[in-house]
């Protein structure tokens, strides 16, 4: 299979120029006009990593908040106005960063730099406290649907405590605690915005369907006068020891449909050649019905439903190495513990072999290519490497790292990182029913 995807596999259209206003914000455009559409995606370089102890949960419910109304964009206009005019939009919040897109009939790129820039540029004036507490009541409501109340519902949450200890910036979640949105207050949000939604925090691409002198233009008209915040503290450290140290081990007993073994490794930061190498080890391991804990625990061994092994990147912090295996009815956790540690030391022993590492790389090429290949997925590609590591043209070449990576390189990452004491594991039991309590009329008896 030729792999040299950079020089032959992606058109010419897919290219990219950087330019910078005045004010510090970061442009980055790229035409494609194989169809009428246009992506608009915005990134701020702020996630939940840049908030304090005490006010968690501050970024997502910006997140929110962005969508309730700006200087002359009141209450729900900012979907009526896209929706209307034919686009879709949303928006996401990260450890490392807050994200919001459109995409629209190429036609309607106006009126989309139009709405980013009336939000980041007046926000604060149509900010207050009955639009604060309808949308802390919005994120507490989506923790109890998407957390607290779903089954596994809290793991991440539980994952992330264990592998990043108190105190530390990944430590906790970007929906944040009830009891910290609770606490939040008016002067919090404001000074909140004002420090990270700003035109020097942030890079905004645009992708589709455009003449680029037009889309400067634009940018330049509603984004121009926006003033740039210079207060704002660089990142918190992160670092950590490569290895946790010691494993630890959570028992939990919940409303759960089965048992479930679920473990976080520590894995070298993004942006570096052992994470590409910690990728494709994991793919090799744990991504697909032809991986080999899918081969060995739902195939061979029938005792998993599902096993799934994956990498949360980070960059400020070593990233997450995250396994998910669900066990089949009876099956006790450790058996499947057992078969989890047998592999893991397996692949740290003996490389690859060629057949498996070019199916793991073709799986991540084809992620790559997947996102690429919209307008939408490669503006928000461009805005990840140009805000996490300032050069938005590392996107068109993601590919060719992972695609480089040598059987030696995943052998090596696997004996580092996949090891007893580097790794937390959260088992799950399904908790018991409750006995059948006799009915007050003695009815069966």
């Amino acid at each position: 299979m030729d792999h040299a995807v950079s020089q032959h596999s992606i058109p010419a259209h897919r290219t990219a120029t950087e330019h910078q206003l005045a004010n510090g914000l970061r442009l980055v455009l790229s035409e494609d006009h194989l169809t009428p559409v246009v992506a608009v995606c915005l990134w701020y370089d702020v996630g939940s990593r840049y908030e304090t102890t005490g006010r968690t949960g501050l970024a997502h419910l910006f997140e929110h908040l962005m969508f309730q109304g700006s200087a002359q964009v009141s209450g729900n206009g900012h979907f009526e106005l896209v929706q209307g005019a034919g686009g879709s939009l949303n928006g996401t919040t990260s450890f490392e960063r807050t994200n919001y897109f459109e995409t629209m009939p190429a036609h309607q790129l106006e009126l989309a730099l139009w709405l980013e820039a009336d939000r980041m540029g007046s926000l604060l004036a149509a900010l207050d406290q009955e639009s604060l507490d309808n949308q802390r009541d919005v994120v507490k409501n989506e923790r109890r649907q998407r957390y607290d109340n779903v089954p596994y519902g809290t793991a991440f949450e539980r994952m992330m405590a264990l592998v990043y200890p108190e105190g530390h910036p990944y430590h906790h979640t970007p929906i944040g605690s009830m009891a910290d949105l609770d606490a939040v207050t008016l002067d919090d949000a404001r000074a909140f915005f004002r420090a990270n939604y700003a035109p020097n925090n942030a890079v905004l691409a645009i992708v589709g369907d455009i003449d680029p002198e037009q889309a400067r233009q634009w940018t330049e008209k509603y984004f121009g006068s926006i003033p740039r915040f210079d207060g704002k503290a660089p990142p918190p450290d992160g670092s950590l020891p490569d290895i946790i140290g010691t494993g630890l081990r959570v028992q939990i007993e919940e409303d759960v449909p089965a048992r479930a073994l679920m473990a976080g490794y520590r894995m070298p930061p993004d942006g570096t050649r052992e994470c590409d190498a910690a990728e494709v080890a994991l793919t090799v391991l744990g991504q697909g019905e032809s991986s080999r804990l899918y081969n060995r625990l739902v195939r061979r061994d029938q005792t998993a439903t599902s096993a799934d092994f994956g990498l949360l990147r980070l960059v400020g912090a070593p990233s997450l190495g995250w396994l998910n295996v669900k066990a089949s009815s009876g099956t006790e956790l450790a058996q499947i513990d057992a078969a989890v540690d047998e592999e893991l030391a397996l692949l740290g022993a003996e490389a690859p072999s060629a057949a498996e590492l070019e199916r793991a790389q073709a799986l991540l090429e084809r992620d790559w290519l997947d996102q690429l290949g919209t307008v939408a997925g490669r503006a928000d590609e461009l805005c990840r490497y140009a805000v996490l590591f300032g050069d938005p043209q590392l996107a068109f070449t993601a590919a060719d790292r992972l695609l480089s990576i040598s059987p030696e390189e995943v052998r090596a990452v696997a004996a580092a990182r996949l090891r007893a004491d580097n790794r937390v594991v959260l088992a799950y039991e399904p908790a018991a029913p409750p006995e059948r309590a006799e009915s007050q009329d003695g009815a069966g008896q």
